[in-house]
C-alpha cells in the first residue's frame, strides 16, 4: 500500500513560448565561467575554510584558468572580509582575473562589500534580493512594487559607490534570487528596472544572473525560461545573461547546458558540484563535457588528481568514486564484456593512426585529465577473459592467446568467488605462475639437450631434430631420446612413447617477455589426448625451444 502522498505537490508551470530555438542549437564555444567555490561552496561546509585554505583554493582556481571568481560574502563575517582584503593587499589577484563579492540589497552590507574590494584592479559586485512569489508572500510579506524597490535602491547605491571609488574596474551583477520561483514577466520587470538604474549599455554591461536557486523543473523548462527572457529583454546587448544552477533534482549540469543553448552567456558553478543542499552545477563535469565534444572549455583539468587533493584538503569534502570524470572508479571496468571491449578498443586505437579517441565505455582519455591507465580494468568475480588478459599484458607483458584465455579466466573467477574480493594484478600474475609456469607435479623436466642431424636431413625437412631428455614422473626418473621435425615434435614423440600417454599439440603460441638481449621467452600450448581430454599450459625459459617443452609439461600436469 502506498504511503507517499504525491498529491501534496503540483507540477511546475509550462513557459508560454512558441517556436523555441534552443533544441536546434549547438554549443560550439565555451561560456564565461565564474567559480563560486569560495562563497557558495564555502558557506555550505560543516567547517568553513580558513583564510589560508581559501588562499590555497583561490590559487588553484586561478591555475585552472578561471577569470571570474566569486571570493566571498565579505559583509557576512570577519573571516570573509579578511580574506578579500588579503587578496587585494598582498596583490594575489592576477591582472586578468576579476574577483566577485556577493551582497544582499541592503545598504550597510553593500557599503561593507565596497570596502572589501577597495583597491582591487577588477571586481564584480554581485547584489541580489529574492523575487519569488513564495518569498514575497511568506518571508518578506511585501508587494511586487516593494520588492522591486529594494532591487532599484540597492542598484542605485552600488552605482553611487562605484562612481565615488573612481575605479573603472568595478562591474555590477544582479540576481533576482529564486528566479525559478518567480513569474517570468515580473522577473523581467525587475531586471529592466535594475538595468535602467545602473545605466546599462553596450559599454557598461550589467550581468543579469538568473539562478535556479532551487531546482524546481525539468532542464528543458529552465531553457524555455532563459529563451523567453532573452527574447523579451530590452537592450539585450547591454546585458550578460548568466545562470547559476543548483542540483536539487540532480540535473544541474543539463540545466546549465540547455541554458547555454537558449542564449545564456555565462555559467556560475563549483568544482565537483560543491554547494548548498545538493550542490551547485559541477563545472568540472560541464567543462569536460564540452571538451569531449571537441570544444575548448578554456579551463585546464589536465591534472584532476591534484585538483581533487587540494579540494579535499581545503574543503574536507570527498569526491564520490562514481563522480563523472573525477571519481576513482569512473575509468574502471569490472564487467567482463566491458573489459573485453575496452581491451580491443585500446589495441585498435593504437593502430588506427587517426588521433581521435574512440574507445568503448571510455568517453574521455584518462590521460587527458592526469589519470593513469593502471585501473582501467580491475578484476573481481564479474570479470571475464578479456579483462584478465588485458591486466597480464599491461602489467607483466604476458600475452595469453585467445584460445587459452577462457582456461585461465576460469581459474581467476574461481579465486574471486572463493575470496569475494577484488584481485590485484600481482595476485593474478602469481596465480598464472603457480597454475601454469611453476607447475612441477607429477612431471618435471630434469635434463634436456637438443641436437640436429646431418645437413641433408635438415634440407629435406625430415625428422632432423634429436631430443635427449630426462623427466621425473611421480618421483621416478625417466630418460628417453627421440627425433622429430623440431624440438617440440621430438619431445612429444619421445615422451608419449615412454609414458604411454598419447596426445598431440593442438595450439601453440610464443613471444618474448621484455626487449633486452637477456629477455626470456614464454610459450603456450594446448594438448589434446586421444581420449578427448585437453589442457593448456605455459612455460618460460631463456631458450624458446625449452619454453615450449616446459609449456607442454605444464599442460600434462594440468591434465592430471
Amino acid at each position: 500500500m502506498k504511503t507517499m502522498n504525491y498529491r501534496k505537490y503540483s507540477a511546475y508551470p509550462a513557459v508560454p513560448i512558441e517556436g523555441r530555438t534552443w533544441p536546434d542549437n549547438r554549443i560550439e564555444t565555451a561560456p564565461v565561467w565564474c567559480s563560486v567555490d569560495l562563497r557558495d561552496g564555502n558557506q555550505a561546509l560543516p567547517v568553513p575554510m580558513s583564510v589560508e585554505e581559501k588562499v590555497a583554493m583561490f590559487k588553484l582556481l586561478v591555475s585552472v584558468g578561471f577569470k571570474e571568481i566569486e571570493v566571498g560574502f565579505p559583509s557576512a563575517s570577519a573571516t570573509e572580509f579578511a580574506f578579500v582584503r588579503r587578496l587585494v593587499e598582498e596583490q594575489l589577484i592576477p591582472d586578468d582575473v576579476t574577483i566577485q563579492v556577493l551582497t544582499q540589497a541592503r545598504e550597510h552590507l553593500i557599503r561593507r562589500s565596497f570596502e572589501a574590494i577597495s583597491g582591487a584592479p577588477n571586481a564584480i559586485v554581485h547584489m541580489y534580493n529574492s523575487t519569488s512569489t513564495l518569498q514575497r508572500d511568506v518571508v518578506f510579506r511585501k508587494s511586487c512594487e516593494e520588492i522591486k524597490a529594494i532591487a532599484v535602491e540597492g542598484t542605485r547605491l552600488c552605482r553611487q559607490l562605484m562612481e565615488e571609488s573612481g575605479s573603472a574596474g568595478i562591474r555590477f551583477e544582479y540576481s533576482p534570487e529564486s528566479f525559478t520561483g518567480t513569474e517570468l514577466d515580473y522577473a523581467l520587470e525587475v531586471c529592466h528596472a535594475v538595468m535602467e538604474t545602473w545605466g546599462a549599455s553596450l559599454r557598461n554591461r550589467v550581468i543579469l544572473n538568473l539562478p535556479s536557486t532551487v531546482e524546481m523543473s525539468l532542464p528543458n523548462m529552465y531553457a524555455d525560461r532563459i529563451e523567453w527572457f532573452c527574447r523579451n529583454i530590452r537592450n539585450r546587448e547591454a546585458a550578460i545573461i548568466s545562470v547559476h544552477a543548483h542540483n536539487d533534482r540532480g540535473t544541474a549540469v543539463a540545466t546549465a547546458e540547455l541554458a547555454l543553448l537558449a542564449g545564456a552567456d555565462r555559467i556560475e558553478g563549483a568544482l565537483f558540484g560543491n554547494g548548498e543542499r545538493c550542490g551547485n552545477m559541477d563545472i568540472v563535469t560541464m567543462a569536460l563535457n564540452l571538451f569531449t565534444q571537441g570544444v575548448d572549455s578554456g579551463l585546464d583539468f589536465s591534472d584532476l588528481p591534484h585538483i581533487r587533493e587540494v579540494y579535499h584538503r581545503c574543503t574536507r569534502m570527498d569526491v564520490h568514486p562514481r563522480h563523472p570524470y573525477a571519481g576513482d572508479l569512473v575509468y574502471t571496468a569490472f564487467s567482463g564484456s566491458h573489459q573485453d571491449a575496452i581491451s580491443k578498443g585500446m589495441k585498435a586505437r593504437g593502430s588506427s593512426g587517426n588521433g581521435l579517441w574512440d574507445v568503448p565505455y571510455l568517453p574521455i582519455d584518462p590521460g587527458d585529465v592526469g589519470c593513469s591507465y593502471e585501473a582501467i580494468v580491475r578484476i573481481n568475480s564479474q570479470s571475464g577473459k578479456g579483462g584478465v588478459a588485458f591486466v597480464l599484458e599491461k602489467d607483466y607483458g604476458v600475452q595469453i592467446p585467445k584460445w587459452m584465455q577462457p582456461d585461465f579466466a576460469w581459474e581467476v573467477q574461481a579465486l574471486a568467488d572463493r575470496t569475494g574480493e577484488e584481485l590485484s594484478a600481482e595476485r593474478i600474475y602469481e596465480l598464472f605462475l603457480d597454475g601454469y609456469v611453476r607447475l612441477r607435479q607429477p612431471v618435471a623436466l630434469k635434463k634436456c639437450t637438443i641436437s640436429w642431424a646431418d645437413s641433408e636431413s635438415l634440407k629435406s625437412g625430415e625428422a632432423a631434430t634429436i631430443i635427449s631428455a630426462e623427466v621425473e614422473m611421480s618421483g621416478s626418473p625417466v630418460a628417453f631420446e627421440a627425433s622429430g621435425n623440431g624440438p617440440l615434435d621430438a619431445f612429444v614423440k619421445g615422451f608419449a612413447e615412454k609414458s604411454g600417454i598419447s596426445f598431440s599439440v593442438d595450439e601453440y603460441a610464443e613471444h618474448a617477455i621484455g626487449h633486452s638481449s637477456g629477455a626470456e621467452a614464454i610459450a603456450y600450448v594446448r594438448i589434446v589426448c586421444d581420449d578427448g581430454r585437453s589442457a593448456c599450459g605455459a612455460g618460460v625459459d631463456s631458450n624458446i625451444s625449452l619454453a615450449s617443452i616446459r609449456a607442454t609439461l605444464s599442460a600434462l600436469n594440468r591434465l592430471s
